[in-house]
């Protein structure tokens, strides 16, 4: 079959416009920025804990409950705590932390319908961009914690997932809060991707279920019995190459 003749096409390509393409340019020293003032500023915050779950969750909301007593619990253990610094499960973690014996941590990102950052927060970083959030997530945590949530959640989620698999990052604690929430997916996951060959079996243990705060406090401390929440060397080295 004769391959088609696509040079017309490229000929019709729009040419560059100079000024959009000098700004794109120029973004990179903001996105630079973003990584730098993350990396001095939570460079010190180890052992923390990163939290997920919904921004739509209001204090009377039983899993906003429950996500302030474990981030009281893992604040009071010795764990700085990172929330994505908003309303909801966010606002949840943050004020857990605050009111225990550990800095809490907002990373704020800044959306076209404005996100309100939480008034909970010792630390507080903004970010224009979720790319660069995201990494200060991973970069600094000891144990991620997901409630539940929508998108972002699920986007976080499956992000750690991810780098864990591929051995991107190092192994970490990743805890499902809310068994009864989550049972549809992780049905999915044993029934869909397993059954297709798409994750393998043992994909399955790289994250727990746990709905009680001192099970999941005790989970972590298990994980990292007999070593230091501080990364070895050749973790280091996985985490300058996220």
């Amino acid at each position: 079959m004769a391959r088609p003749d696509r040079s017309r096409e490229k000929l019709r390509l729009k040419p560059v416009d100079d000024v959009q393409l000098s700004r794109e340019s120029w973004k990179v020293f903001q996105i630079m920025a973003e990584f730098v003032e993350g990396f001095e500023r939570l460079s010190s915050i180890r052992p923390s804990v990163s939290f997920f779950g919904s921004s739509r969750m209001t204090s009377a909301h039983p899993y906003y409950q429950l996500a302030e007593r474990i981030a009281r619990e893992l604040s009071d253990a010795g764990f700085s705590v990172v929330s994505g610094g908003g309303p909801g499960i966010m606002e949840a973690a943050n004020k857990g932390a605050y009111e225990g014996a550990s800095p809490s941590i907002g990373l704020n990102i800044q959306l076209p319908r404005e996100q309100t950052a939480n008034e909970y927060q010792d630390m507080a970083l903004d970010f224009n961009h979720f790319f660069s959030r995201k990494v200060m997530f991973v970069k600094y945590a000891s144990a991620y914690v997901v409630l539940p949530g929508g998108f972002g959640t699920l986007d976080e989620f499956a992000e750690i997932l991810t780098l864990v698999q591929t051995e991107k990052t190092q192994r970490i604690p990743i805890i499902l809060v809310g068994s009864e929430f989550w049972r549809g997916l992780l049905d999915w996951f044993q029934d869909s991707l397993i059954g297709l060959g798409a994750v393998s079996p043992q994909d399955l243990e790289l994250f727990q279920v746990l709905d009680e705060p001192a099970a999941i406090v005790a989970a972590i401390f298990e994980h990292y019995k007999g070593r230091s929440f501080e990364p070895s060397t050749e973790e280091r080295e996985r985490l300058m190459r996220l």
